[in-house]
């Protein structure tokens, strides 16, 4: 049955579910040499990413990273967002300004969409050059990618596992880690799909109500489940 967030959140933070679609457990059928990493913004995604890259000693794509190297040193890139934003959201030495992109994509959707448009077709094909050497090699490779379902990009993953915790706990965390407000800081939570349908479309979860210690007690016994295979 789909795991809602409720139901999930009344489990211990040391938590993993094998198999999101059963709640048990399961035997894996193939091995997962390209994986798919996801959730919600501050939810820990990189923090059990970074674990599980050492439990398999595998490579790991951060799309975060990425983007921010399209827009600080790609020309096409820089030059595709003056046209679509404006200099203004450079600074005066040619930096971008990505408080004030980021203003502006929150307040637009059209604009969050020119954005998506912009970065996503280049940070996809990186990865998945990358992921089909990895696959061909037998190597382990972790994607870190905080929209892989609204991208499609599941479709080139052996398996998905999505880090996920309760809301509050959420909110928390961005409003500390970023200096937002609760009304900013869920507006941004609620841009994003809901954790509880990546929760369900999910190969492997990770709970991650707890401190990071418990994250990473997850990335050690999901590291097994792979090695196993």
């Amino acid at each position: 049955m789909p795991i809602s967030d409720e139901y999930v959140a009344g489990f211990s933070s040391v938590f993993l579910v094998a198999n999101a679609g059963s709640l048990f457990p399961a035997v894996m059928s193939k091995r997962c040499t390209v994986i798919g990493i996801t959730g919600g913004i501050s939810t820990g995604k990189s923090t059990f990413s970074k674990r599980l890259r050492q439990e398999l000693n595998a490579q790991l794509f951060d799309a975060d990273r990425a983007a921010r190297d399209l827009v600080d040193h790609d020309p096409e890139v820089q030059t595709l967002l003056r046209q679509e934003f404006s200099d203004g959201v450079f600074s005066a030495d040619g930096s971008l300004n990505r408080g004030a992109l980021r203003a502006i994509v929150f307040a637009d959707s059209e604009k969050k969409r020119a954005l998506e448009q912009i970065l996503h077709p280049r940070i996809r094909r990186q990865w998945a050059t990358e992921a089909d050497r990895s696959r061909k090699s037998g190597e382990f490779f972790l994607a870190d990618i905080p929209l892989l379902y609204e991208t499609k990009g599941e479709t080139l993953c052996d398996c998905v596992v999505v880090v996920a915790c309760a809301e509050p706990i959420q909110l928390q965390r961005l409003m500390a880690r970023a200096c937002l407000s609760s009304s900013s800081a869920l507006e941004m939570i609620h841009s994003q799909m809901p954790l509880n349908e990546k929760i369900a479309r999910a190969d492997h979860l990770a709970w991650n109500n707890g401190p990071e210690p418990a994250l990473e007690v997850q990335a050690k016994l999901l590291a097994g489940l792979f090695l196993s295979r």
